[in-house]
């Protein structure tokens, strides 16, 4: 039987402390919209959030949802905590946000070891001091968690030249679901100890166990930076992004962006290609040079830009608006995450362009990967908006690709198909969660939702 709220409640003082549990109706707004917006409308409220301060405590305070059988939903500071499946219950939400130590920084090693808590902006004014940083760009950048950024697997525009999460991923320390502690890989960048289970917990959103602690291999900040930003037709957009990735150019970035962010960046009318380069001056210099010239073959308008990381803010304004979100706001907002094939990018935004003519949208795919974000605002007519996006979703698979839809209305996420999935390996995901939780504690069913 579970136990009363009450009693559950005074068992995670006793371990915790009163100031480190907080009561479930005395949350900010912005926190308890959050989290009923993670659960299925007919689940009950958690009754409480924890905030364990040690690696201890966290898994002191796992061991003991385990051992009452409580159903745990795991988050950092909870920027993405909504995004994906939408959980069937949680008697108690667990918060690392206070687990915000810098372990260990081998500068020499270009690696960090960092508390999984440790917001991503001010890991990176730490890095900075060495010259150093974290080659990934997650939404919500001020204040998203290392953690939330390794159980999301949400890199940006970086990937086009440091690759993914996984791939930044050395080493973990997470807790699983019966509170036991567990480490995988190490702090070195040559490492091959042990199974890889950074890569199988990247992405998982807090299905499978709760980070404690992650080593990252790092990059030496580049000596200058600059951001050029091509406009044009359609037509000649697909020539450059072609030319360019069988090119000598080595862009750090190289995102293609609808007519409609370009218009609101203030940037043209047309559809672009935003490139950045980061190395030595004289290198980034010559290469943007490279793609004036390129530019100018194919007739496209050729702007650079003084200020990328104004550039980049702006971006993420602008797809990810106020991290906040008005909970009152009027209008629907969907935000998917899709991936096509990079050579089918520019005709999958011109479809983007036909289905949402009459709405408010921004789309950004990054070139190299073929990843990208969508985001739409509607009226309140769910049902059409649940009609396109599965009208895209069909599209985004004809061309070898997905779209998973992140951030939506709680009645669309409830009755759409989420993920999108419906291939064969439902049956291998769940025997893999089982091994690890074997009693569904962690964010249950939000993979099947």
């Amino acid at each position: 039987m579970r136990l009363a709220d009450n009693q559950l409640i005074e068992l995670f003082i006793d371990l915790l402390g009163v100031d480190n549990v907080v009561l479930f109706d005395r949350l900010s707004p912005s926190l308890h919209h959050r989290i009923v917006s993670s659960l299925t409308p007919d689940s009950l409220a958690p009754a409480c959030v924890l905030y364990p301060q040690t690696i201890a405590q966290l898994s002191g305070a796992m061991a003991l949802a385990y051992e009452h059988r409580l159903r745990v939903l795991p988050c950092g500071h909870a920027t993405k905590l909504d995004w994906g499946g939408l959980v069937s219950r949680a008697d108690l939400v667990i918060s690392t946000s206070k687990l915000n130590r810098v372990i260990e920084h081998c500068v020499g090693d270009l690696t960090v070891t960092v508390e999984s808590g440790v917001k991503y902006q001010d890991l990176q004014v730490v890095l900075a001091k060495a010259g150093q940083f974290l080659a990934i760009d997650p939404p919500y950048s001020a204040k998203s968690s290392i953690g939330g950024l390794l159980a999301t697997g949400s890199a940006g525009s970086l990937r086009h030249r440091y690759n993914s999460v996984r791939d930044m991923c050395l080493g973990i320390e997470f807790v699983r679901a019966d509170g036991k502690l567990v480490k995988a890989g190490g702090r070195v960048v040559k490492n091959v100890a042990g199974y890889d289970l950074m890569k199988l917990l990247t992405g998982s959103y807090g299905t499978l166990g709760i980070a404690s602690s992650i080593t990252f291999r790092l990059y030496p900040l580049p000596e200058y930076t600059q951001v050029v930003v091509v406009t044009g037709t359609a037509e000649a957009i697909a020539q450059a992004q072609q030319k360019i990735s069988s090119s000598v150019l080595t862009p750090t970035a190289c995102d293609l962006l609808s007519a409609t962010a370009i218009a609101d960046l203030g940037l043209g009318k047309e559809i672009g290609l935003v490139l950045q380069f980061a190395s030595l001056k004289a290198s980034v210099i010559e290469q943007c040079d490279r793609i004036a010239v390129l530019a100018k073959e194919l007739n496209l308008e050729v702007q650079i830009l003084g200020e990328a990381q104004e550039f980049w803010e702006l971006l993420e304004i602008l797809f990810w608006q106020d991290e906040l979100r008005n909970i009152a706001q009027e209008q629907v907002q969907v935000v998917c995450k899709l991936g096509v094939l990079p050579s089918a990018s520019v005709s999958f935004l011109l479809e983007c362009e036909h289905i949402f003519k009459l709405q408010s949208y921004y789309l950004q795919i990054h070139a190299g990967s073929g990843l990208g974000v969508l985001r739409v605002e509607d009226g309140q007519d769910l049902a059409t908006l649940s009609e396109q996006v599965a009208k895209l979703r069909s599209i985004a698979e004809s061309h070898s690709g997905f779209l998973t839809i992140l951030e939506a209305p709680h009645e669309l996420k409830f009755k759409a198909n989420v993920w999108g999935y419906t291939g064969n390996a439902n049956d291998v995901m769940n025997k893999i969660r089982q091994q690890f939780d074997e009693r569904g504690l962690l964010s249950p069913d939000r993979m099947f939702s």
